[in-house]
């Protein structure tokens, strides 16, 4: 923007010097050659008197005289064909004059001026002098430098008028962008500094009231989702209590080692809401434990609801660049989905493989399938929130990864996580 209206006031600015030096130049140059060609006449007629009363030799003295004074050839030709002063031949100016009619005409050797002088006995003499080209532009060349030097000025000076006006148009923007971004980038706390013109302080000032209005609707947000959280304590609390009151031992642990899994992601989610903070270095979770963890909590399930499982887990460590209470939220999406969505007795398969950029999690079954719009956050498929498959996606895309959705070549339904590996993610 700075370079267009810069550009667009040198065009301007150039547009006027032309109209109107240029003008200037021309008037400059027919002025000079007008002042010129009225000395000439001047001194011409000055003769007059002369050759119109005197005899031959003294009009040749003052002829020669007149010429050495002025510099310009001066001759005058006599009714009888004398031609005193500077030697010259009688050109068609001369004989018009002759005829009684003082004029001037343009020729190869300058500007000729004929003056007619009437009295003498014999008949009209014509006294002819030259205005030489160098004369008529004696000077014009170095006005029009000076022209050319004034109008150089003249546009230089626009520049730099326009370069400051670009500066105070084009630093509010700048500003304006760059907090903008930095409130992309989540940093609620950049404001813009209004200046510039009238229209950009408003902008600036509105930029800053929306800034300001998210970071209180973002505060009331959390706010809530950690009331709301801190709500669940109660019901755990009471769910501990029942846990612990189980006759089977057995039932009882593995009751209570999930409500205090349950009790932790509580936990978590009210201190995210609360003071959410980014993260200070790379996040490195082993996959393969984290995998192994979540598909043994949910074997239980499946083998009281009759699913047989098919487990092909590679051994670990294998870090990904992901939290590990995350990647437990989102394993747990995907096998929930399972049991959410197949009937009683469909078989799954939990699939955990490496390769050179990414830790791959699928999970594939034998029911029904599964819509690629599903992964769309909000979208539902039998009364469920809709939240699963976005919790996983945000996950992947958090580490470096993707979400994949497909089917299996005999039927069924087939989501594959990719997750960026921590050494690639720190990098």
């Amino acid at each position: 923007m700075r370079a267009r209206l810069t550009l667009l006031v040198a065009a301007v600015s150039v547009l006027i010097v032309i109209a109107f030096l240029v003008p200037l130049a021309l008037l400059l140059r027919t002025t000079a050659a007008d002042r010129a060609t009225v000395r000439a006449t001047a001194d011409a007629q000055s003769l007059a008197p002369v050759v119109g009363t005197a005899d031959a030799d003294t009009v040749r003295l003052a002829v020669e005289q007149r010429a050495a004074e002025s510099g310009r050839p001066v001759s005058v030709f006599l009714p009888d064909g004398t031609v005193l002063g500077s030697p010259s031949s009688r050109t068609p100016t001369v004989e018009l004059a002759g005829r009684g009619e003082s004029l001037t005409a343009e020729s190869a050797e300058g500007r000729e001026v004929v003056i007619a002088v009437q009295g003498r006995p014999e008949g009209t003499a014509v006294i002819r002098t030259v205005v030489p080209y160098a004369e008529m532009t004696a000077g014009v060349d170095r006005a029009w430098l000076v022209l050319a030097l004034l109008g150089v000025l003249l546009v230089l000076i626009g520049l730099v008028v326009a370069d400051r006006l670009a500066r105070t148009l084009v630093r509010p923007i700048s500003e304006l962008s760059a907090v903008s971004h930095r409130l992309a980038n989540a940093e609620l706390d950049a404001r813009v500094s209004p200046t510039g013109p009238a229209e950009l302080r408003e902008v600036g000032g509105a930029l800053n009231h929306l800034a300001g209005r998210i970071q209180e609707l973002l505060v009331q947000e959390r706010e809530q989702v950690a009331d709301l959280s801190h709500r669940l304590r109660t019901p755990l609390t009471a769910l501990r209590l029942e846990a612990e009151s189980l006759r089977d031992p057995q039932d009882a642990t593995r009751v209570t080692d999930a409500v205090d899994r349950l009790e932790r992601a509580v936990t978590g989610l009210i201190q995210q809401a609360r003071w959410r903070t980014p993260a200070t270095g790379a996040v490195a979770t082993d996959a393969a434990a984290t995998v192994a963890e979540r598909v043994a909590f949910w074997s239980v399930l499946a083998e009281e609801t009759g699913r047989s499982v098919e487990l092909d887990l590679a051994p670990g460590p294998l870090p990904v660049a992901v939290p590990a209470d995350e990647l437990a939220a989102a394993v747990d999406a995907l096998l929930g989905n399972v049991f959410a969505h197949t009937p009683d007795g469909t078989a799954f398969a939990v699939r955990l493989t490496p390769t050179d950029e990414h830790v791959t999690v699928t999970v594939a079954d034998e029911g029904p399938g599964i819509a690629a719009e599903s992964v769309r956050r909000g979208a539902s498929q039998a009364g469920s929130t809709g939240l699963g498959l976005d919790i996983a996606r945000r996950a992947a895309q958090a580490s470096g990864g993707r979400l994949e959705l497909g089917e299996r070549p005999g039927g069924g339904a087939e989501v594959i996580l990719r997750l960026g590996r921590a050494t690639a993610a720190g990098r």
